[in-house]
């Protein structure tokens, strides 16, 4: 659940990618485009601009531009559609209003649009591209009529800049970062921070240090095999070897020293938010594809 910045390149598809994933579970995070996913089979859970929604076969949910989220299914053999798209082909209509609930109320032809966008990738014909473009743009208008819309905030709002630049804070210098030290930077009162923090990142500040701090554990552990454990905890800011076996423990499921050559933290990132990353964990499986990817 580590919130990262995620930059999509859409290849030679214009401003429209396509595909569907295969239990998928991703990092927190965000983007400057829009995702529209519609739950095909299993059960998934996603957390978005600052609440949780489950959804059932059949239900979707729109992620708006800069929104943070992630989600992870609940069941095996999960299939999701997602329809990724560029901000700017809703934006005429977008700019000033957004979905009062990202979970959709009523039924949308989404799977009949993803049907169509896949056959315009794959036979490409004379401006297929804008094709794709007009296609989303069809269906999001027909979404916003649907359902209920609220006035959007200002998009790149104080607090918002500043939680983003925290996060990388956080990933810069988890070693020695408190919770005192966070909320100064925030410039919030411990108490307000700290409920501030929960309702943007869904988990409370402690955890996500916790979970940054361990991911650098498994790393060090995997590639410093000579290094005690006692200066893998040192080096990663747990303080005591009581407290990094504990929660290393918890995160894991492992001892520092029985963990698996190939193990993969599941709420695991690599990268600053100034650089692309992919957030999809490796246990997520991309079945179906337009061929852009994030990079």
């Amino acid at each position: 659940m580590l919130a990262k910045r995620e930059i999509w390149k859409y290849s030679d598809h214009g401003k429209v990618w396509a595909g569907k994933y295969r239990n998928s579970h991703n990092l927190l995070h965000w983007h400057p485009d829009c995702e529209l996913i519609c739950l095909e089979r299993g059960g998934i859970d996603v957390f978005c601009n600052g609440k949780s929604y489950t959804l059932a076969v059949g239900q979707a949910l729109f992620i708006d531009s800069e929104q943070v989220h992630y989600m992870h299914a609940t069941q095996s053999d999960t299939v999701l559609v997602v329809l990724i798209f560029d901000y700017n082909v809703i934006r005429f209509f977008a700019e000033r209003f957004t979905l009062a609930c990202p979970m959709l109320k009523k039924d949308y032809p989404i799977a009949q649009t993803y049907r169509k966008l896949r056959t315009v990738f794959t036979e490409k014909p004379p401006f297929y591209s804008a094709e794709a473009c007009c296609e989303i743009e069809n269906l999001m208008i027909e979404i916003f009529r649907g359902e209920a819309l609220t006035a959007k905030e200002k998009k790149y709002d104080k607090a918002t800049i500043s939680f983003k630049q925290l996060l990388e804070e956080i990933n810069l210098h988890f070693r020695d970062i408190t919770f005192e030290d966070a909320a100064s930077f925030m410039s919030m009162s411990p108490s307000y921070f700290s409920r501030y923090f929960r309702k943007t990142a869904g988990v409370t500040f402690s955890r996500q240090l916790n979970f940054v701090r361990t991911d650098e554990a498994v790393r060090m552990l995997q590639s410093n095999p000579d290094l005690s454990v006692t200066e893998i905890s040192d080096a990663c800011g747990f303080g005591t070897i009581r407290n990094f076996n504990r929660i290393f423990k918890e995160l894991t499921g492992f001892a520092p020293r029985d963990l698996p050559a190939d193990y993969v933290l599941s709420e695991r990132f690599s990268y600053p938010s100034d650089r692309a990353f992919d957030p999809t964990l490796y246990d997520c499986e991309l079945i179906e594809s337009s061929t852009a990817k994030s990079e």
